[in-house]
């Protein structure tokens, strides 16, 4: 069985495409963006796949099994509701959707719909944080008791310019942070009970941008776990994450020197390095696990649609609590 997939917005959305016309077992069908030239390129460099008009048309085709998602922020949830209730399979970049009242009418359609569903929370596909699951979950690190993770974005201009400048509540939770936030729950395996947070936005002071630039995130687990997570866009920094992950037994680190774990708090003993990416090799890397977990045909877990709604409730309970100056308990649909 080859499923037809459709991808709609080729900023990010082009490396969607191309996962999906040499992924085993589906094939591009339909590309739009608000782009007519971007939609030519796109289809004579991968060879698949037909310009298309409007998302109306594509989810009225019942060719069409997967609809892929890489639109602005404020367009997913809409977007994700109208797939699904069209009986497609949907492929959505992050964030799911923004508000609580979004997250609900995604998790009924859902359900109703008995579709698939994933968002395109890459870093899970990094083999450094696939090696460190398995360690967590083999006891190697002990009890986990903090997860520390810094969203470094080091791209001030695109919120400043370009279209996050013009939506309304941008969030840099949302937007960036929610990588890490993804990487504490899928690691290991909890999800948080309340959180509290403060943002600031002085780095960008002085220009169109309207909202925090910078947000800090403090998680208590029923567990007594504390997870600390910041989303910083505005950092002079390269692009990069930072994680710590501290357990009983052992302690995992990546940051500028790579990714290494200490399993002794003996000052002469060096930690032992990973040799393993902390980085997947492309934005498409979790497109084959879709494919495979919808044909089920995948030998791995199917894709757990209820992690993906946990992640997004996570992240607007650390909006909220900004805007409400005060501890939230995390509302899971």
């Amino acid at each position: 069985m080859t499923l037809n997939a459709a991808v709609i917005g080729l900023g990010v959305g082009e490396q969607h495409a191309r996962a999906f016309a040499t992924c085993p077992g589906s094939a591009l069908r339909w590309v739009l963006d608000l782009e007519p030239e971007r939609m030519t390129r796109v289809i004579e460099a991968i060879g698949q796949g037909a310009a298309a008009t409007t998302i109306e048309a594509i989810l009225a085709d019942a060719s069409t099994d997967i609809v892929s998602l890489a639109t602005y922020d404020d367009q997913h949830a809409g977007q994700v509701v109208a797939a699904l209730e069209a009986g497609k399979h949907v492929f959505c970049e992050k964030p799911l959707c923004r508000s609580l009242t979004e997250l609900a009418d995604i998790k009924r359609a859902l359900k109703k719909s008995g579709r698939h569903l994933a968002s395109n929370l890459v870093l899970r596909a990094a083999p450094v944080y696939a090696w460190l699951r398995d360690a967590i979950a083999a006891g190697e690190l002990g009890e986990i008791y903090a997860f520390d993770g810094d969203y470094l974005y080091g791209r001030l201009h695109k919120i400043t310019e370009g279209w996050r400048a013009d939506v309304t509540d941008y969030s840099v939770t949302q937007g960036g942070g929610v990588h890490v936030i993804d990487l504490m729950l899928w690691l290991t395996g909890q999800r948080p009970a309340s959180v509290t947070a403060v943002g600031s936005r002085v780095a960008s002071a002085g220009t169109k941008f309207r909202y925090d630039d910078f947000a800090a995130a403090t998680f208590t687990f029923e567990s007594g776990m504390v997870g600390r997570i910041t989303s910083n866009f505005g950092c002079v920094h390269r692009h990069q994450h930072v994680v710590r992950v501290f357990g009983t037994k052992a302690t995992f680190l990546y940051d500028d020197r790579g990714p290494r774990l200490h399993r002794s708090r003996d000052p002469a003993v060096e930690p032992e390095i990973l040799a393993l990416s902390p980085l997947p090799a492309s934005k498409g890397e979790l497109i084959p696990q879709f494919v495979k977990s919808i044909a089920g045909g995948s030998k791995s877990a199917p894709l757990d649609a209820q992690h993906e709604l946990d992640v997004i409730a996570a992240c607007i309970a650390v909006d909220d609590a900004i805007r409400e100056r005060q501890a939230r308990t995390i509302e899971y649909p």
